[in-house]
């Protein structure tokens, strides 16, 4: 069995993706602190300590691990709650390190982007896309330092590919849900179209980026993998219909009074604005959660400890 090292796998999303991956393959879980010796972990998960910020502690922790795949989830995960420069440069640093020690140990990578790395949600005003839906083609331009130290990480997956000739996947998930607590569920988002104006009312379900990421770690394996060793991919990952249920070129109309010239969306669609096609094409992913049966799902939540 294949071992994975995950980082930032204690945490809110990190967790699910843990809980995915776990019996398929043995997965180390590389957080900034390891849950107390009394904790059992749940079977194919064990834990590790490391500030991967810190250059040494990040690549003495892969060389240890030796892992055969590198899943890079651990960062600070928005803007405002940090001083802008401790959000730019710890998850700069960390993505940058990890990313390294992956390459240096042969390791395929999948690492955790944003939609946040288009620029749309912190940028004042948000500007309208240059297409609808909006494809992984469209420009990098954040103007805020979560969104910056995403191009960054991808940008540090693409040269770590070339050099060291190990493939890298940078997946790009909106607003992350997690079943029976849907936030873009919430009277004050759902009565308010500013709410979720910044990232076109987009969101994903925690379950869909675990099966992406599951999808992605094998698509970059085997004898003819959809990415191979050298080469970086970017893909969107969102949910295929918007968090209102509503026609999505009517909600782009009613917010910012245009739609892009380039729209190749449907009047009457409610789908999400960000194109998916890519994650189907290239590992055969499609998001099977909607808002509609996920937000009142009773589905607990991943513990990775025993007991």
């Amino acid at each position: 069995m294949e071992t994975v090292l995950v980082t930032g796998g204690r945490g809110a999303s990190g967790r699910w993706v843990v809980d995915r991956l776990a019996g398929d393959y043995e997965v180390v879980v590389v957080d900034y602190e390891r849950p107390g010796p009394g904790v059992d972990p749940t079977p194919h998960v064990s834990f590790r300590a490391a500030d991967l910020a810190d250059r040494g502690e990040a690549l003495d922790t892969v060389h240890a691990v030796a892992p055969d795949a590198v899943v890079h989830w651990a960062a600070i995960p928005v803007a405002g709650t940090h001083p802008d420069g401790r959000v730019f440069e710890t998850n700069a640093r960390a993505a940058k390190n990890v990313l390294d020690a992956a390459g240096r140990a042969d390791a395929r990578i999948v690492q955790a982007s944003s939609d946040g790395a288009y620029g749309f949600f912190f940028a004042d005003p948000t500007p309208v896309p240059d297409e609808l839906p909006i494809t992984e083609d469209h420009p990098l331009r954040p103007e805020d330092p979560y969104g910056l130290s995403k191009v960054t990480a991808e940008a540090a997956a693409g040269a770590v590919a070339r050099r060291e000739g190990v493939p890298a996947v940078s997946i790009r998930p909106s607003w992350i849900q997690y079943p029976g607590e849907y936030a873009c569920r919430s009277d004050d988002y759902v009565d308010d179209l500013d709410a979720g104006a910044g990232n076109f009312w987009s969101y994903v379900d925690a379950r869909d980026v675990a099966d992406l990421v599951a999808a992605a770690l094998a698509g970059t394996a085997g004898p003819d993998p959809a990415v191979p060793s050298g080469a970086h991919e970017a893909v969107n990952c969102v949910a295929a219909d918007n968090a209102l249920g509503r026609p999505l070129l009517d909600l782009v109309r009613e917010s910012y009074g245009e739609i892009p010239d380039d729209c190749a969306v449907d009047e009457g669609d409610d789908r999400g604005a960000y194109a998916i096609e890519k994650a189907d094409r290239l590992f055969g992913w499609k998001p099977s959660r909607s808002w509609r049966e996920a937000a009142g799902e009773d589905v607990p939540e991943p513990t990775l400890s025993e007991g």
